[in-house]
């Protein structure tokens, strides 16, 4: 049980830490253009004639 007092700060340690990675990506616009990745890979650009 002595390991708990480690372990749980450990643990809100990382998930704060995830969340606010997603925080800062929300901020910079990392999900702005959903569709725009989803057509781009249906283009054929790198098809050569």
């Amino acid at each position: 049980m002595e390991v708990l007092i480690y372990l749980v700060p450990m643990a809100l340690l990382l998930g704060l830490s995830g969340l606010a990675a997603f925080m800062w990506s929300l901020k910079n616009g990392q999900y702005d253009d959903v569709q725009g990745a989803a057509v781009r890979v249906l283009s054929d650009d790198d098809v050569r004639k």
